[in-house]
């Protein structure tokens, strides 16, 4: 069986003012704009390394995942978070129809997305670390 592990500062957050979870989605932004600057920096690296022929194979598909991720992953990421502002605007100027509760609610939601990619992204850097000092 699975354990969920949550984070402690989920609950705290979700149930903070709307001021709060705004910092919360420009601090995503920041870290999206980093994660950006890496995925650059790794493949400017893996331009820079030598493949051996054995490894050719390796190399390509690491850098068709650098592609999809910079293009796809945080361009897609990227734009949920700015369309989540967008409904924090709505809600604090009173448009019909916005429910502080369902911004709460897809607040956790992009949180959870937001995580699980933090976790994978720092499996796929370990991975090109690795590569590289194997080369």
């Amino acid at each position: 069986m699975e354990t969920l592990k949550l984070n402690p500062k989920t609950q705290y957050l979700l149930s903070a003012a709307l001021d709060v979870l705004h910092y919360e989605n420009a601090e995503w932004l920041d870290t999206i704009a980093f994660w950006k600057d890496e995925i650059r920096f790794f493949e400017n690296l893996l331009k820079k390394k030598e493949a051996s022929g054995k490894n050719q194979t390796d190399y390509n598909k690491m850098l068709q995942n650098l592609d999809a991720i910079y293009k796809d992953l945080f361009q897609d990421l990227e734009d949920d978070v700015k369309q989540h502002e967008k409904l924090l605007s709505d809600i604090e100027q009173g448009h019909n129809g916005m429910s502080d509760a369902y911004y709460r609610e897809q607040h956790l939601h992009l949180l959870s997305k937001i995580e699980t990619f933090t976790t994978n992204f720092r499996i796929f850097k370990k991975i090109i670390f690795n590569y590289v000092k194997s080369l």
